[in-house]
């Protein structure tokens, strides 16, 4: 296949994870980062000093004619109005999960991306690295059996003694479930099959948060989220698995993910990263194996979602990170709270196929795919 012309991106929200993104936009040979903005200008021209980008206005990006796709790195609450103003502009869009903090923003967003022959991709996209796609693999060759039952525990205390600005931690559109709820549900999603019924049960445990890190030290949060949310999945495929997220717990000693299967049991590493470690232990064994990972990106590969979705621009296949996983993934943890508060099942809105898995022995930070 011929060499990709690389795709010209603008990245809109210069803030903590911005960093990673550029690094690695860097290393790809079909991303061009080339301009940044961010409502706080500064934001803007610091990302300019440290990586090269045009800092510039977000109407100046929006307006350029080069750039093919915006990178929306906003707060959650934000993600809706900036990506709909890519879409308006002409641009494919590529945000930072979740894809928008309710669905019907999320159907809008779709729905204007389709009027416009354009491409919506969003993260995580941590179920491309090496850990979940070695897990993939393994799986669909049958090393587990059937997949019956999975679980899946993200449990802490919530970011405000660490994260720089964490207020948007505890508003509509984040939460522990919607804040890291997506790692777990698109991994899950992309190992056994899309979810069709959840049931769930939430709370507020602390209804004011203190931050206790620089530079907001001191300031009172008003929580609006449920904090602790305990959900049932029925997948698809009949599996059933369980997922907590928490900002209500001090300390735990439990896996990540773990996946149940008819001839054995399988360790998932972190969805939060892209690496291992992965352990297996297959009916009548006596003890846990640990298996290499055999895909490339184990390390923080952040953008590589953003890389497929370039090259499905320009060669019209399928992107892994898709508008409509992301979608599907939000439809999830939205029903989950929804089924606590309205105390019933709820079914999700519609059918979804998994991801392609990626090439077996595929190298870091080639093209094309």
């Amino acid at each position: 296949m011929s060499e990709i012309r690389p795709v010209k991106v603008g990245l809109i929200g210069c803030g903590n994870i911005s960093s990673i993104y550029f690094k690695n936009c860097a290393r790809h040979p079909s991303l061009d980062l080339v301009a940044c903005a961010d409502l706080v200008p500064e934001r803007a021209c610091g990302r300019r000093d440290e990586f090269g980008a045009h800092a510039c206005s977000v109407d100046e990006l929006l307006a350029d004619p080069e750039i093919e796709i915006v990178l929306n790195l906003t707060i959650p609450n934000a993600h809706f109005e900036v990506g709909m103003a890519a879409l308006e502009a002409g641009k494919s869009v590529y945000s930072e999960k979740p894809l928008s903090a309710n669905r019907e923003q999320g159907r809008r967003l779709l729905a204007k991306a389709r009027e416009k022959g354009l491409l919506v991709g969003c993260a995580p996209d941590t179920f491309l690295g090496g850990g979940i796609q070695t897990c993939r693999k393994l799986i669909d060759d049958g090393w587990i059996g059937e997949p019956v039952a999975a679980t899946g525990f993200m449990m802490g205390h919530g970011p405000e003694g660490w994260h720089p600005d964490p207020i948007f931690f505890y508003k509509r559109g984040a939460g522990p479930m919607f804040d890291m709820g997506p790692y777990y549900i698109t991994a899950l999603v992309n190992l056994i099959a899309p979810v069709k019924r959840v049931s769930g049960s939430a709370r507020i445990t602390f209804p004011q948060r203190t931050v206790t890190s620089e530079p907001k030290f001191g300031t009172i949060i008003d929580v609006e989220i449920p904090t602790h949310v305990a959900g049932v999945l029925d997948f698809a495929n009949g599996a059933v698995g369980t997922l907590i997220t928490s900002f209500d717990v001090w300390a735990a000693d439990l896996p990540r993910i773990e996946i149940y299967g008819t001839e054995g049991s399988l360790s998932v590493p972190d969805p939060n990263t892209f690496g291992g470690p992965i352990r297996i232990r297959r009916a009548g064994a006596k003890d846990w194996s640990e298996v290499p990972l055999t895909f490339g990106y184990a390390e923080n590969g952040r953008a590589v979602g953003l890389a497929d979705m370039a090259q499905a621009l320009r060669t019209g296949r399928p992107h892994r990170a898709s508008g409509d996983l992301a979608f599907h993934v939000l439809d999830v943890m939205e029903s989950i709270h929804d089924a606590s508060r309205e105390e019933r099942y709820v079914h999700l809105e519609a059918a979804l196929d998994r991801p392609a898995p990626l090439p077996l022995g595929l190298k870091d930070y080639v093209t094309p795919w």
